[in-house]
């Protein structure tokens, strides 16, 4: 039996859409601003060693508790849940930039393991952020007029990706200041700059939010939550970690990848028995939830490989300066956004969004393999074209299989389905980064033998060989001109470039074998149009100059 659809001012919806915009872009900001901050961070905190855990400890926590804090929004009210990440996330931004400012603190240590366990509870916040205000839009709109809001998420996420390191580096280098006879380093700014914006997103949230919908009465899931963390930690570390600090067969990495294993065995026996599971196993039942999270998962392993080792390229395959790698790659989040927006207003129209993705998927596929004939030589402006191309392609994809996921699920399940989404995309980017490093890793050292000159033994380089030599390049622009004079040191760059080319290119041919079975999963998603009309429990009756906005 139908029920009748919730009713929400124009006003309310309007607000909420606007404060739940500043919280997908703080959680966004806060994966890509820290990245053109760190060196200055790692040189004041005298933290090398540690440099990679203030990135790895935030996607760690983030993931973990993403289906987690999904289910707690079914449970507990979205507006509630929101509130309690964005208070998490704005003490771990707090936290992390006072790190070391206090010297050596009790069972933490240091500045930097200060800054590590910031950005750890800043994940735990921060990866309630996306799932649960995608969860809110889904409350407030209906699937059919959702999806034209799909371009605004995506334009958040291009700016994020391309302004966000702008901005570290911005502050990095111009933000110190003195106050009172204390100096505040600019990369300190890097985090303090989330306080405003979310205290505007609270204070709107607290007055100007409706009241969401819940079911109360559920109990929490804590043991089959528990074996989330102990499941994907080992996972997420093992592929973090495999190839880079360890070898993929060593025991360390063995071990963590069979603990998680059966943790996760246990998690799945935990959640056939228990009441309220986390992760509702019947989902998996769910032919568009299965197919369309698989091909999610797919798209973000190859999407990630392609964006995270391309500007690697351009700096130490093609010998171009850094900022002009970042304009490039300008190329790709344009086409992502201008894509994203044009086809979520043809699916608001529409209804339908098959389509759209299967279009998407085909210039996505063409993109990748527009790329697979890149090298040393191509210029800036035929690598642009490329990208823009993949950006077209990619747009879809960046909204339309969770509006696919959500409109196939009933009301009571809409925030674990959102968050299971959100969840396998993560766990996807992290594999992809793994994968296509090591590939290229791999491809690089075979490609590097086979150019060295005979009699001239064949350097090795690792993934943090080509970083740094990117940054040398920049940073020390006179050693780069003196190699360029030197006969033999301009070879060995030259076999250096070529070498890199052609294992990026062996990466982007990976890259279109895994969209191939992406592909054919999205090929699998059931063909429905979306509800204009879903329905869910009555929370209130409509005030006078309200619209109703239904409820799956």
């Amino acid at each position: 039996m139908e029920e009748e659809p919730h009713a929400y001012t124009d006003q309310e919806r309007r607000l909420t859409l606007i404060s739940v915009m500043i919280v997908f872009l703080l959680s966004a900001m806060s994966q890509t601003v820290i990245s053109t901050a760190m060196p200055r961070i790692v040189a004041d905190l005298s933290g090398l060693h540690l440099y990679s855990w203030a990135l790895t400890a935030y996607l760690l926590t983030s993931t973990v508790m993403v289906p987690i804090w999904g289910k707690l929004g079914d449970i507990m009210g979205r507006k509630t849940v929101l509130l309690t990440c964005i208070a998490i996330f704005l003490a771990g931004s707090w936290l992390a930039g006072l790190a070391g400012e206090f010297g050596d603190l009790p069972l933490v240590g240091g500045g930097m393991p200060q800054l590590i366990t910031a950005r750890a509870i800043q994940g735990i916040g921060g990866g309630g952020l996306f799932t649960t205000a995608f969860a809110i839009i889904a409350d407030l709109y209906a699937p059919r007029e959702r999806a034209k809001f799909s371009g605004l998420f995506g334009s958040v996420f291009g700016v994020s990706s391309v302004f966000g390191p702008v901005i570290g580096g911005f502050f990095t280098d111009h933000g110190t200041v003195e106050f009172a006879g204390h100096v505040i380093e600019g990369w300190r700014w890097v985090f303090y700059v989330n306080v405003p914006f979310a205290t505007l997103a609270v204070l709107t949230i607290l007055f100007r939010m409706p009241s969401l919908p819940n079911r109360p009465g559920q109990k929490i899931d804590f043991l089959g939550a528990g074996l989330i963390i102990l499941a994907f930690v080992p996972f997420l570390l093992a592929i973090t970690w495999g190839g880079r600090d360890y070898p993929w067969a060593s025991p360390t990495i063995i071990g963590m990848l069979v603990f998680a294993a059966v943790c996760l065995a246990a998690f799945i026996v935990v959640e056939k028995a228990v009441r309220d599971p986390i992760v509702p196993l019947e989902l998996f039942r769910n032919k568009t939830f299965t197919t369309a999270n698989g091909a999610a998962f797919v798209y973000s392993m190859a999407f990630m490989g392609v964006t995270s080792f391309l500007p690697l390229f351009m700096q130490v395959g093609q010998g171009v300066k850094a900022t002009t790698s970042g304009f490039t790659m300008l190329a790709l989040m344009g086409g992502m956004i201008a894509s994203s927006t044009i086809n979520g207003q043809l699916v608001t129209k529409t209804g339908q969004y098959k389509p759209f993705m299967i279009g998407g998927g085909i210039v996505l596929i063409t993109g990748i393999l527009l790329l697979c004939f890149i090298g040393p030589d191509t210029s800036t402006t035929d690598l642009a074209w490329r990208l823009l191309i993949v950006g077209i392609g990619l747009g879809p994809g960046q909204s339309l299989f969770g509006l696919a996921v959500q409109n196939s699920v009933p009301f009571h399940q809409i925030g674990v389905a959102t968050s299971s989404g959100q969840f396998v995309r993560q766990i996807g980017s992290t594999l992809g980064v793994a994968f296509f490093g090591a590939l290229l890793t791999a491809g690089l050292a075979s490609e590097l033998a086979r150019h060295t000159p005979p009699g001239v033994e064949a350097r090795q380089l690792e993934m943090s060989d080509l970083q740094r030599m990117a940054i040398e390049r920049d940073a020390h622009p006179e050693l780069a001109a003196a190699r360029a004079a030197d006969p033999a040191a301009r070879a060995m760059d030259r076999v250096v470039r070529e070498s890199f080319s052609t294992a990026i290119v062996h990466g982007m041919i990976f890259s279109v074998s895994i969209l191939a079975v992406g592909f054919v999963l999205m090929l699998m998603i059931p063909v429905a149009p979306l509800r204009e009309r879903p329905v869910g429990p009555p929370v209130r009756a409509p005030p006078q100059g309200a619209t109703a906005s239904p409820e799956e």
